[in-house]
């Protein structure tokens, strides 16, 4: 908003939540800026990325009620509506009249289009993709991974009532379920047999054992930051772990450029097998050892 007052002070200029991240957005969106925009001074980038924000959240929306939200001039935000417009961040729609105002031309509405949302997506990678450089550059790769692991603890805390709800066999669904509700688009499906995972260029070859299950994550909304930092994912899969009450083993991620990510599950029944025979092994070892001793 701007403040005036008696020509005394002529300009004051409020910043909010948005302008935290505007630098980052702006970049993005100065993308979609006609030929010879980008030579524009940061600011003119700042209120074209606000402008995009709002529709983001808001759209439809018209043109008056950025005016209004903004404090700026309608000519003002016709402006940068016009250049969001020609870099296909956004697009119009009309909007219904009601009968009761006759006939007349409908009002524009003004929506994001999905070129603007990965362009805010993009933005907000990098933007937190350069936060945890500094803090591993500040603090180390231990900070990190205290952040990624702090991170992910939301996340289950809001999934353990789900987890606890579910049916022994059916654990790895609710997961799947509640990780699509937060758009991961996963879903559960049984793991194939036994066998080696061929090794590639992220990792040695991995031996599955036979059983359990496999977690599928078809999209990732922080890949393109879990490239460069892998605690991201390790967080995660601790967490997964946590959540099944069983041993998980991380088989492929988007970070690491493979179609999806892929997580096994160990059967209950393996790991109750496996915790039965160590047991009687210790047992008839440790009577073998007393035997001897006497």
């Amino acid at each position: 908003m701007d403040l005036r007052h008696t020509d005394v002070v002529k300009y004051v200029s409020m910043t909010d939540a948005i302008s935290q991240t505007a630098g980052a957005i702006g970049a993005a969106v100065g993308s979609g800026m006609p030929a010879g925009a980008h030579g524009q001074i940061g600011g003119e980038r700042s209120t074209r990325a606000r402008i995009a924000r709002l529709i983001l959240e808001n759209g439809p929306v018209s043109a008056a009620a950025l005016s209004t939200r903004l404090g700026l001039t309608p000519a003002a935000v016709r402006r940068h509506l016009d250049g969001l417009l020609a870099g296909g961040m956004i697009e119009v729609r009309s909007a219904r009249r009601p009968a009761s105002r006759g006939r007349g031309r409908p009002a524009k509405l003004f929506v994001i289009t999905d070129s603007g949302r990965s362009a805010f997506e993009h933005a907000y990678d990098d933007l937190a993709t350069s936060a945890l450089r500094f803090l591993d550059e500040v603090a180390g790769p231990g900070a990190v991974a205290e952040f990624a692991r702090r991170q992910v603890a939301e996340l289950e805390r809001r999934y353990r009532p789900v987890m606890a709800s579910a049916s022994p066999g059916a654990k790895v669904q609710a997961l799947a379920e509640a990780l699509s509700a937060d758009g991961y688009a996963a879903s559960a499906i049984g793991a194939p047999a036994s066998g080696p995972v061929p090794s590639g260029a992220h990792g040695p070859a991995l031996t599955v054992l036979a059983g359990g299950e496999q977690l599928c994550q078809h999209h990732c909304p922080v890949a393109h930051v879990a490239a460069e930092f892998p605690q991201l994912c390790e967080a995660e899969t601790e967490a997964f772990g946590r959540l099944l009450g069983t041993p998980v083993q991380r088989l492929a991620t988007i970070a690491h450029g493979d179609g999806i990510c892929t997580t096994h599950v160990t059967d209950q029944s393996l790991v109750q097998t496996r915790t039965t025979t160590t047991s009687a092994n210790t047992n008839t070892n440790t009577a073998e050892s007393g035997g001897i001793s006497a």
